[in-house]
């Protein structure tokens, strides 16, 4: 059996990650499990899978947490805050580490677990994003293997099983279009919160969701496409394909093009990162062409999904400016999901603060280089969205 770490074990990559070791106890076994702040849930899974490390990050909920399995036997290691997540990250045997803690919050853990020789089951892209320049170089002295988790990245990963080197001439990642893929522009700005997290084929958090509705989820899965297959910007394309049957596509030197489909579940890619490069049999619905009916595609309206192209560009100019891109993109859904700004204003933060970094760009950052940007670009954004809020009200009286 592989031993496996889960970090965000309470979300949705982590709830489904625990479905599959649920039902596959032959193949997995958990070893290490850590959590934000659901102390009902996180009690349950260890209940249920008797890890023998656990941590969870909001340290105001350890002893409420205690209390939850105090009559669990054997008692587990209990960790609490950051420092607990990244001991967990490391801990004893576990051959793969599954990451699935949303944002940037997911890379100290990432590097800590590429340092203990840990595999990465990567389900969480900004750890590329923000610390590619980092990451990469750190993965390859340790000789670890890091595989894509998520739904586009593994369909790549998929198709390049087989194809020579050089063979890769073009990455196609489709779109479902997000929440308002059928809205007309002249409608965004009436969009509310509860609009923004009605996604038409996908069960997610709400802060992809809303990535999602912007297409800054796509943007920052072309960031990561370019650091884990090495490909150019002008060779990472997007596609809206609204039925996300096809889950993303290469072209090939000669130009065959290669497609990884199934129906929308995320379990998917979970479960071929950690079985990587064996086929494990399911018992889950096999795709149905008939069933799934047309497949169509369109280009993405750049009007109304001005993410994308930030995130291009931020792509292009490399360096620490990705981190920027993602941690300014953090805080302004965040803004957005407390209604503290309006849904066009999220793409109008994030320039502004990009473009107040561009002075202060380093190209080879130290993990300190992006940590502090980061914190930084967290920090503008508040800057920004107050003199946004500023400026709205000045308007309108």
């Amino acid at each position: 059996m592989k031993a496996i770490t889960l970090l965000g074990s309470t979300g949705s990559i982590g709830t489904q990650t625990l479905d599959i070791i649920e039902h596959h106890p032959d193949q997995f076994r958990l070893v290490g499990i850590a959590a934000g702040n659901n102390v009902a849930l996180l009690g349950q899974q260890v209940r249920q899978f008797q890890p023998e490390i656990v941590a969870i990050c909001n340290e105001g909920k350890l002893a409420e947490f205690k209390a939850a399995i105090a009559d669990v036997e054997p008692q587990p290691q209990i960790l609490a805050g950051e420092a607990g997540v990244v001991e967990v990250a490391r801990y004893g045997e576990a051959e793969a580490v599954v990451t699935g803690i949303v944002g940037c919050a997911g890379l100290l853990p990432t590097l800590a677990a590429i340092e203990a020789g840990k595999d990465i089951a990567l389900a969480n892209k900004e750890t590329l994003i923000a610390g590619g320049p980092v990451v990469l170089p750190l993965v390859e002295k340790h000789g670890v293997k890091l595989l894509p988790a998520d739904s586009e990245h593994s369909a790549i990963f998929q198709c390049l099983q087989g194809v020579p080197e050089g063979g890769l001439r073009r990455i196609i990642l489709t779109a479902s279009g997000g929440a308002f893929r059928d809205w007309p522009v002249e409608k965004l700005p009436q969009v509310t919160v509860a609009d923004a997290l009605k996604h038409p084929n996908w069960s997610m958090g709400r802060k992809i969701t809303v990535d999602s509705a912007t297409l800054m989820n796509k943007g920052l899965e072309v960031i990561e496409a370019h650091y884990l297959f090495g490909m150019g910007y002008d060779q990472i394309d997007i596609v809206i394909h609204p039925q996300s049957i096809i889950h993303s596509l290469i072209e090939l030197q000669d130009t065959s093009v290669l497609a990884q489909l199934g129906w929308p579940d995320m379990r998917l890619p979970l479960l071929y990162a950690l079985s990587w490069p064996e086929r494990i049999y399911t018992n889950w619905e096999p795709l149905d062409l008939v069933k799934a009916g047309d497949l169509t595609f369109r280009d993405p309206n750049h009007d109304k999904y001005p993410c994308m192209d930030l995130a291009y560009a931020a792509g292009r100019a490399g360096g620490t400016m990705t981190a920027v891109l993602n941690a300014a993109n953090e805080q302004a859904v965040a803004l957005f999901l407390d209604e503290k700004i309006r849904f066009l204003d999220i793409p109008q933060v994030i320039e502004q603060v990009c473009d107040r970094h561009r002075s202060d760009l380093t190209q080879q950052p130290s993990l300190d280089d992006i940590l502090q940007c980061d914190r930084w670009a967290r920090a503008e954004v508040k800057t920004v969205s107050d003199a946004l809020s500023t400026t709205a009200t000045v308007s309108l009286s």
